[in-house]
Formats: C-alpha cells, sequence, structure tokens
C-alpha cells in the first residue's frame, strides 16, 4: 500500500521550486508509505510524481516508484495491489510478448498490461484494489485510474493552470496555489450522510475520481468509465442452480479470492468481530493457510458495545491466534483529536474510533488485514433491508396527515421514555430481536412515518438531517447517485443494496477503514469485493439473500457449515461506541467550545440557533442527539485543526 502525488504546471515550471513542493507533498503522507519514497520530474513538460512505499510485495529495490514500462513510454505511481498480476504475466507469456521482468511487482505487470491492451482494457482485466497515475511520454498525456468500488482513495482538480492529484486530501492542500474554497453543495451533502459523497470533496474544483473510472487531467475532461456496477447487473445471466449449488459456487469462488489475497510478502492477518461476514472470511483464511491465522478484535467494557464476547469463541473454535485488546473510554477519547487529521475532510461515522484502535492493535503484529466489508451491501445485511418494505407496507394506506402527527408526537418524547416503553418486550423477545440501542432504532423508524414513498422512506433512513440546507448557510444539495438513478425496474431491497453498494461502501466504509488502517500503515484487503464475487451475488435471486425475515441468507448457511449455529445466531451490532453518554459528560467541555454560537455566527456556515437548540436537547437529555451533533463536531474539529480561516 502506497501514498502517490503529483502536478502539472500549464505556465511557469521552475524545477527547484517544484522538486521541493513534490518531496513536500509526498513526505506529508509518510503513514502511507514507510518503507521508501520517490520522486520523478519532467521538466520539459512541467509534471511532478511522487511515491511513498509500503513494501508488501516484492519488498526489493525492483519495486520502487515512481516505476518507467519497459519501452519507456510510461510512467506510473501506484497505490493498491493487483491480486492476479502473476495469472495477468502469464497471459502476456502465452500471447508471445516477450518482457525481460526486472521484478516481481504487480506495478510491473500494470505497465506491462498497459503496454500490449491500452489504459482501459488493461484495467478491466486488472483484479484488485488501486489507484494510479500514468504518464504517457508519446502523446504527453496524465490519466488517473481507480478500482471499481473504491478501495483506494484518489483526489484530483486544478487551482488556475495548476492540476493536482494524491491519495490524500493533505497533500493537494500543500501545493503552494491550494485555495482552500469550501463548497456548500459539498458540506449540505455530509450534513446528510455523515460524509462527501463522490465525485465531490469538501473543497471546490477538488474531486474525488469515482469508482471503475479514469481520467485524463486537465481541460476539464470528465471521468470515462471502464466498469460499473449499473452494467454489470444490466448484463448478467440471472443464476439459474439450486440454493444448495448457489452455495457451492460462492464457497469456491471465496477460496479463489481469499487465497489470492493472502499473498504478500510480510505478514498477514484478520479482522474479527464475530459477525457472518468476517467469520465467514476468517474460516476461508485457516482453511488455506499452513499456519494459524492471526486474528484481531477489541472490546469495550461497556456491553452494550462489545463484540468481543461474541469474536473470542469463533477464534477459539476455528482455531486461530486470536489478539484481543479491552479499550478503556480514555483511550477511544484521546484518539478524536487525530481524526481531523486522519480523515482530511470533515468525517462522522463515529465507528472511526474502534475501526483505527482495531488497526492499531493490528499493526502490532501484521502488515496487512483482511476484512468481511462488503457482505452486508452484496447480501442484504442491514435491518433497512427487511425492516422499510414491511413498514412501508404498513403504514402506506394512513392518511399522511395522520402519519405526520403520529411522527411528530413519538419524536418529542425523551429517550428515557422510549426505553421505559421498551423495556417490558425486551424481556419476552426472542434473543435474535433484541438488538442494541433499540431506542435509537425506534426513533430513526418514526421519522419515516411521514414518508410519501418508498424511496423517501430509505433516505430518510440513512440521513442525519432530513433538511441539511436548512442548517447550512446558503446550502443545498448536489446532484448525486442518490437522486441520478432511479432504478425503476428493481424490487426495493435491490435498490437499497445498490444505493449503499454505490456511495455508502465506498464513502463511508471504505473511506473509514483505508484512513484508519492507513494512519498505521496497515494495509487492508476486503475478499467480499472481488468483482466475480460481487456480480455473482447480483446473479442469485434475491430470495437467496433475503427470505422470511432473514438477512444474507446464504452466508448463514455456508457459515454454519463451517462454525457451529450457536456461535453464530445473534443480533446485528454495528461497531459503535457509548458516544451519547460522551457528549453529555466527558467530551462536553470539548464540545461546548466547538459549538460556541458566537463562534458559529463568525465562521458562517451554519444556522448557529438551530445548533444550539440542539446541543440544549442532548444535554438535557430531552433528546438523543449524538449523530446530528457529531456531523456538526466533525466538521467544526476540522476548521480548527486545519486552521483555516474564513
Amino acid at each position: 500500500m502506497c501514498g502517490i502525488v503529483g502536478f502539472v504546471e500549464q505556465n511557469v515550471f521552475n524545477a527547484d521550486k517544484a522538486t521541493l513542493i513534490i518531496k513536500k507533498m509526498t513526505n506529508c503522507m509518510f503513514h502511507r508509505g514507510p518503507d521508501d519514497n520517490g520522486y520523478w520530474l519532467d521538466i520539459k513538460n512541467k509534471l511532478a510524481l511522487g511515491h511513498r512505499r509500503l513494501s508488501v510485495i516484492d519488498t526489493s529495490k525492483a519495486g520502487v516508484q515512481p516505476m518507467i514500462s519497459n519501452n519507456s513510454r510510461y510512467v506510473i505511481v501506484f497505490n493498491g495491489e493487483i491480486y492476479n498480476h502473476k495469472i495477468l504475466r502469464e497471459k502476456l507469456k502465452a500471447l508471445n510478448k516477450s518482457q525481460e521482468w526486472k521484478g516481481n511487482s504487480d506495478t510491473e505487470t500494470i505497465l506491462a498490461c498497459i503496454e500490449v491492451w491500452g489504459l482501459k482494457k488493461a484495467l478491466t482485466k486488472f483484479t484488485g484494489m488501486f489507484a494510479m497515475a500514468i504518464w504517457d511520454r508519446k502523446n504527453l498525456e496524465l490519466f488517473l485510474a481507480r478500482d471499481r468500488f473504491g478501495e483506494k482513495p484518489l483526489y484530483y482538480g486544478h487551482f488556475g493552470e495548476t492540476y493536482v492529484f494524491a491519495s490524500e486530501l493533505k497533500a493537494i492542500n500543500l501545493h503552494p496555489k491550494f485555495e482552500n474554497k469550501i463548497d456548500k453543495g459539498a458540506l449540505t451533502l455530509y450534513m446528510r450522510h455523515n460524509y462527501v459523497p463522490t465525485p465531490y470533496t469538501i473543497f471546490k474544483d477538488i474531486f474525488k475520481l469515482p469508482p471503475g473510472t479514469f481520467v485524463k487531467l486537465g481541460n476539464n475532461e470528465k471521468p470515462k468509465t471502464y466498469w460499473s456496477l449499473e452494467d454489470s447487473i444490466a448484463n448478467l445471466k440471472n443464476y439459474g442452480g439450486t440454493f444448495e449449488e448457489s452455495m457451492v459456487s460462492l464457497d469456491e469462488k471465496l477460496s479463489e479470492t481469499v487465497k489470492l489475497q493472502m499473498i504478500a510478502d510480510v505478514s498477514l492477518g484478520a479482522f474479527l468481530s464475530g459477525g457472518i461476514d468476517s467469520s465467514l472470511i476468517v474460516s476461508k483464511m485457516q482453511e488455506i493457510s499452513t499456519k494459524n491465522v492471526e486474528t484481531f478484535n477489541i472490546g469495550f467494557e461497556d456491553e452494550e458495545y462489545n463484540e468481543a464476547i461474541y469474536a473470542k469463541p469463533i477464534a477459539k473454535y476455528l482455531g486461530t491466534d486470536h489478539n484481543e485488546l479491552y479499550i478503556k473510554s480514555k483511550q477511544s477519547l484521546d484518539v478524536i483529536p487525530s481524526l481531523p487529521e486522519m480523515y482530511d475532510e470533515p468525517f462522522a461515522d463515529s465507528s472511526q474510533i474502534p475501526t483505527y484502535l482495531i488497526s492499531k492493535l493490528a499493526r502490532k503484529k501484521v502488515t496487512v488485514c483482511l476484512s468481511g466489508d462488503g457482505g452486508d451491501e452484496l447480501f442484504g445485511g442491514y435491518n433497512r433491508y427487511t425492516w422499510t418494505k414491511n413498514i412501508w407496507n404498513l403504514i402506506k394506506y394512513l392518511p399522511i396527515s395522520l402519519r405526520r402527527s403520529l411522527s411528530q408526537s413519538f419524536q418529542s418524547l425523551s429517550p428515557s421514555a422510549i426505553e421505559k416503553f421498551l423495556l417490558p418486550l425486551f424481556y419476552i423477545l426472542p434473543r435474535k430481536y433484541k438488538y442494541k440501542q433499540a431506542s435509537d432504532k425506534l426513533y430513526k423508524l418514526s421519522k419515516i412515518l411521514s414518508s410519501s414513498s418508498l424511496d423517501e422512506v430509505y433516505l430518510k433512513l440513512i440521513s442525519h438531517f432530513e433538511d441539511p440546507a436548512d442548517l447550512v448557510l446558503g446550502g443545498f444539495e448536489a446532484s448525486n447517485v442518490l437522486n441520478k438513478q432511479k432504478l425503476e425496474n428493481f424490487s426495493p431491497e435491490s435498490k437499497m443494496m445498490f444505493w449503499d453498494t454505490k456511495s455508502y461502501l465506498t464513502d463511508d466504509i471504505l473511506t473509514k477503514v483505508d484512513r484508519a488502517a492507513m494512519s498505521v500503515s496497515l494495509e487492508t484487503r476486503m475478499p467480499f469485493l472481488d468483482h466475480r464475487i460481487v456480480e455473482f451475488a447480483w446473479s442469485l435471486p434475491l430470495n437467496f439473500k433475503i427470505r422470511n425475515g432473514k438477512r444474507k441468507v446464504i452466508l448463514n448457511e455456508l457459515l454454519a457449515k463451517k462454525i457451529p449455529r450457536k456461535l453464530i445466531e445473534r443480533p446485528k451490532m454495528g461497531f459503535g461506541i457509548p458516544l451519547q453518554h460522551w457528549l453529555r459528560n466527558d467530551l462536553r467541555e470539548w464540545s461546548e467550545n466547538l459549538l460556541d454560537k458566537q463562534k458559529l455566527r463568525e465562521q458562517g456556515f451554519f444556522n448557529e440557533n438551530l445548533i444550539t437548540t440542539m446541543w440544549n436537547e442532548h444535554k438535557s437529555e430531552k433528546k438523543n442527539l449524538q449523530y446530528k451533533l457529531w456531523n456538526v463536531l466533525m466538521f467544526q474539529a476540522w476548521i480548527e485543526k486545519n486552521k483555516f480561516i474564513f
């Protein structure tokens, strides 16, 4: 895993100055590549490239970057892993393409593939995660490309006649011509989702390259698609086998994918939460590995947030070398000051804190970790996939005026009142329905009562603010995947899985894991996001994934063949923290400072009266507004950390 950066000037280009700039931009990403660094300048064409290296495949000098192709036409800086690169070398050999290999790195394989097939066709052949920049010395063109799901970050844009790209925004921020203009449309989207959706960033004129695309940098070129989920779904042949046959096929595909992703020249392990997805990945690793797999989990003293009790017996059953660390509140709180720098732009998924802590634990023993991310989006794992449709079918015939009244009444109740209502039910419900933080879930469900369509139900469920433009001064919601694609021929469940994959997975889950892990120089890999697994999942009938209110049916049944059901049947948990209590206690002073009404007014981004009201309601326990407040607090902390002056 690595960090890449570069820029092209259209006007004056001073070689000495450019060298200092590219070194500074590159070295600010030391954490992404502590093992080596490199720079490459084309003075005549006013180009500078930089690279920081975390050595994972071919740790020798033969893998250093920037790297020049055999025919000297292309120069590359690359971040990621191409898992099938050895297979691609064999394909090149079969085509009678003579190639003098200098080493065993996948970077060298990428260049050879581009030489033979050209960039777009080569991209379709790569199985892996990547962000790359390729300078074509013949045609004097600089291309950027990103993997199919956005596992690896890639930012790009321009200020004036300067075009830039980097793995992290902090590198772009260091260019002397950078302009820190906040995009109000992106800020409004952030307040709804707790992340800034692709293609936007918090800054004007700086963008995230969409997954599955490549772009020629300069002259406002638009990204071009080499792979898309919607095209793949449209062209897929529906799976025609039985449920049992589909399990066999999935098992084989996972074996092949996990085996490829376990290739590394450094130590390797896995995150193990005790949930279905991570347990299945670890079970496959144990089947393949010649030694016990290192697994990692963190626990919390607060039982409501503690997944460690589920992970430990699964690790014992599978026979992994399990590493477990119980975290005290202070250890979690100590992470918060570093979050704005870690995430570069406002990011408010509070599970970013335990994600960082488990990454830090894992890095003490391994350089690479596999995870189960992606399983929920592909196989119907989230509660909303079953609840949304059922609830909509119950309420849609009620008059909208009545539903709005009921919604307002329920939301006026305090969390303690809701908990008193739920307490008797908690004792009589089956174990699988005893959801943690049930009052929060019920409160969220009450919001959807006023919805006018099933699509609106989904949007409300994933939104922290229903009308974020009311909060952001001059705010507006820029166009994004959720309002671009209506998916008329999709079932409600498939719509939600599609939208989650296109937005929530890429811009929340993968962003959270990449930034947290790379901050401690840990590479993460996600077998479920092999595009062949993804395409197989979308070829399956919906009832292979969701059936009779049960989610991830095929994964559950497959795992049950490897692990006793009693170890895996439990309510779904998020990777949570006691945020609502921290804001009222340990983080109260910190929050008060960031939410100071005078400060908010001077900055001019938010309606300070609305924020003050929210803060007072949360402090008094009249309402639990932890997630709304965390959105605001993470933006405010980001502003302060970066010392922007507005």
